[in-house]
């Protein structure tokens, strides 16, 4: 199984760190009993600027879910479309080879899917299959490619696509002023991406399919851990749940279940020359580097990420390996360690060969 191309997405709307800050605190105005508490907590979450849907001066028009949700849908599709034609350029392929769709999504629903209302604006097969994927949160992106890779282990002639839309900004909750709001909209970002997979038989016909390989994949679960991330889901939407406890289930877990992993394929840390993160924030890379005792600058794609990105949840981690397979691919023969954690809490973790 073969990553052939990553393509990406932005809203247009683009923002510093302290503008951001600025238009909350304006916005939120008497609901802060500190506002320089928001302006710190910002300035900390190690992000230069940040893309979303709407400019700052429209969200407050949004009132309820329904509309929230409503406008997730409308952007996801359009950014969706712009992705999967960044994914398929210079490919040789359309969206009438796709055999399947795997599509990830935390920040909003839809029934029919967003994968759903594409195929009805773009040439994939009738018969294309789908699996929507809601829930993962910021796992999504390692788990989608590992749940891609076990159906191309399965039909090694076909061609997939996964895509990931996040638009964390349409989330915020104006009645939420706790420290984990605080942070989530200081961090939490807009943005797509697609990513293109290849069988081996399909790459063996088509030289411009062949990537990085993917040699093995693991999924690990952190029972009665479910209070550190997700969702609590209400009248108003989706209210954030973010325990300061994530870098510490990283510092614990992390090192153990990757030599695991690594020994079950008959390799050590050493062997990884490059480490593919998903962007989580400052704590939670400082904790990576601090668990696995990364080098100096291992980890730069992420920090690059998260600084002109903030975390874009699934979909950080798909930005993270565009910058890999098109500014800093592996030599020939190496391998790499692309993996991201989530709600469960729970680690994905994809071995790859360049």
């Amino acid at each position: 199984m073969h990553i052939a191309s990553v393509g990406t997405a932005f809203p247009p709307f683009r923002y510093t760190q302290s503008d951001i800050a600025q238009a909350l605190v304006e916005r939120w105005g008497d609901k802060l009993p500190e506002p320089r508490l928001l302006t710190r907590l910002h300035a900390n979450c190690g992000v230069d600027h940040r893309s979303f849907v709407y400019p700052l001066e429209h969200y407050p028009t949004l009132k309820g879910f329904t509309q929230t949700n409503n406008a997730w849908i409308e952007a996801a599709v359009a950014l969706g479309q712009k992705c999967i034609a960044a994914s398929l350029e210079g490919l040789g392929i359309t969206e009438t080879d796709i055999a399947a769709i795997f599509f990830a999504s935390v920040t909003g629903i839809a029934s029919p899917t967003i994968d759903a209302r594409l195929i009805n604006l773009l040439p994939f097969p009738t018969h294309v299959k789908r699996t929507p994927i809601f829930g993962l949160g910021c796992v999504a992106g390692a788990a989608g490619i590992a749940r891609a890779s076990d159906y191309l282990r399965a039909f090694p002639d076909q061609i997939v696509l996964l895509l990931s839309v996040e638009l964390c900004s349409l989330t915020w909750q104006d009645d939420d002023q706790s420290i984990a709001n605080l942070i989530s909209t200081g961090l939490f970002a807009d943005g797509a991406a697609a990513v293109i997979l290849a069988g081996d038989e399909a790459a063996a016909r088509n030289p411009s399919l062949t990537g990085p390989r993917i040699l093995a994949t693991r999924s690990t679960f952190y029972r009665n851990t479910q209070h550190i991330m997700g969702w609590d889901i209400g009248d108003n939407g989706f209210k954030i749940v973010l325990s300061p406890d994530v870098p510490k289930v990283v510092i614990e877990n992390l090192k153990t279940d990757v030599d695991a992993f690594l020994t079950a394929q008959n390799l050590t840390q050493a062997d990884i020359a490059t480490w593919i993160f998903h962007s989580g924030g400052p704590k939670v890379l400082e904790a990576v580097e601090q668990s696995l005792s990364l080098p100096p600058d291992a980890l730069a794609p992420s920090w690059k990420s998260l600084r002109d990105h903030g975390n874009l949840s699934a979909t950080s981690v798909l930005t993270v390996l565009e910058d890999y397979l098109k500014i800093h691919p592996g030599n020939p023969g190496t391998y790499s360690i692309l993996a991201a954690m989530g709600p469960a809490f729970c680690l994905e973790l994809v071995l790859l060969r360049w």
